[in-house]
């Protein structure tokens, strides 16, 4: 509310000098006044541009101070640190021309500020400075971009085979995380597998996960729903819920028949790649991953274009609607080990959707922990237990 209130305050004391200023012209035009450009208003104009510069450097030095506590701290990823290279590369270079070029520009300003005595130089061009302000960006420019592209194509390189494989399923406003089993492949999906019924919890299926038992449940559960529908058609005279009833019938048939035809036209091995997929909500739990350890993010996406973000690990991914994205890291730190490097005991890694997809996309979320092998192990087979006992 505070700092609401500051930028209403700024905002009218705005309103108020443009105000005053057009007020001074007007009364210069009704008086008959001419609007000349004088010494006298070079020279004020040239003292206020280099107090202004002054007052912009000084800023600039403040915000370094006050924020640059809030900028990430050290990557907690393997991958991490070149990217980070690359950053303080880039932006190092940024802020040397800057902090270089605009005192110049604003001394300039202020040195060479409108005087009737000085005639200005007329100067067409210069081959040799053009050649030199063109030449020396252009090789910067290249090395930069060089160094870009060697980054990248070491940050999306091939992951290796014994890489851990998740799924991170995106969908407003929630994340569901989806473990490979034992056998480190992940069971196909589709979203047209997605089903949910409300009578028969067992037969949901969130994710679209193609199994033998999800398909079966599943062709079940729509059977019951038809034998439902088809008894309450009967004992319906009213035409209206009839037609809804047939409406309903005949949807629940044509799903019932795809269903049933994706069972019998996947491999029965294909179909057995999920059955040992471990589901993990953001609501319900973590991603938990195993430190010093590659693990393979898979995406998709439900509904609309969402961002995976895990900042601290300089991890970013588009999961789209339709497609299957991924991308693969080694995460360095656990999570214990970096609340003692903040000094920390409440830091937690989090996953956040970095694309703006609704009214909640502020709220989704999902606590991330690395930990050691031997705890993500122990943590593993408790979720297996947990599974099997549903």
């Amino acid at each position: 509310m505070d700092f609401i209130l500051k930028g209403i305050i700024f905002l009218l004391v705005a309103i108020i000098i443009f105000q005053m200023v057009r007020t001074i012209e007007l009364s210069s035009k009704l008086s008959g006044g001419k609007d000349e450009i004088t010494d006298k208003s070079n020279n004020i104009n040239g003292w206020i541009s280099l107090l202004f510069g002054v007052g912009y450097m000084v800023f600039f030095y403040l915000q370094v101070k006050w924020w640059n506590n809030l900028t990430l701290q050290k990557p907690a990823a393997e991958h991490g640190v070149p990217i980070d290279k690359l950053w303080d590369t880039t932006m190092g270079l940024i802020l040397i021309v800057c902090l270089l070029l605009q005192p110049i520009l604003f001394f300039f300003i202020w040195k060479y500020r409108g005087n009737k005595k000085r005639t200005a130089s007329f100067i067409t061009h210069n081959n040799k400075l053009e050649i030199f302000w063109t030449a020396i960006p252009t090789a910067v420019l290249s090395v930069l971009i060089f160094f870009g592209l060697s980054v990248w194509a070491d940050v999306t390189k091939k992951p290796s085979d014994e890489a851990l494989v998740i799924e991170l399923y995106a969908r407003q406003f929630d994340w569901t995380a989806r473990y490979a089993g034992s056998d480190n492949i992940l069971g196909a999906a589709h979203v047209g597998a997605i089903h949910e019924d409300i009578d028969n919890p067992s037969a949901n299926n969130p994710l679209g996960v193609m199994t033998t038992s999800t398909l079966l449940k599943q062709i079940e559960s729509i059977e019951n729903t038809i034998i439902k529908d088809s008894i309450a058609l009967e004992k319906e005279h009213n035409i209206v819920n009839k037609n809804l009833i047939e409406s309903r019938l005949k949807d629940n048939i044509e799903r019932r028949n795809r269903y049933q035809a994706n069972f019998y036209s996947l491999d029965s091995i294909a179909l057995s790649y999920g059955e040992d997929d471990i589901l993990i909500p953001s609501g319900a739990g973590k991603l938990v991953l195993p430190v010093n350890k590659e693990v393979l993010l898979k995406f998709r996406s439900q509904d609309v274009i969402h961002s995976a973000y895990l900042p601290h690990f300089r991890v970013q991914m588009n999961c789209v609607p339709g497609l299957s994205t991924q991308f693969a890291f080694t995460p360095t730190i656990t999570t214990k080990d970096y609340q003692v490097y903040l000094n920390d005991t409440t830091f937690a890694y989090i996953l956040l959707c970095n694309k703006i997809c609704g009214n909640s996309h502020y709220n989704m979320y999902m606590e991330v922990e690395v930990v050691e092998e031997d705890a993500y192990e122990d943590w593993l087979s408790n979720q297996i237990e947990l599974k099997n006992q549903n």
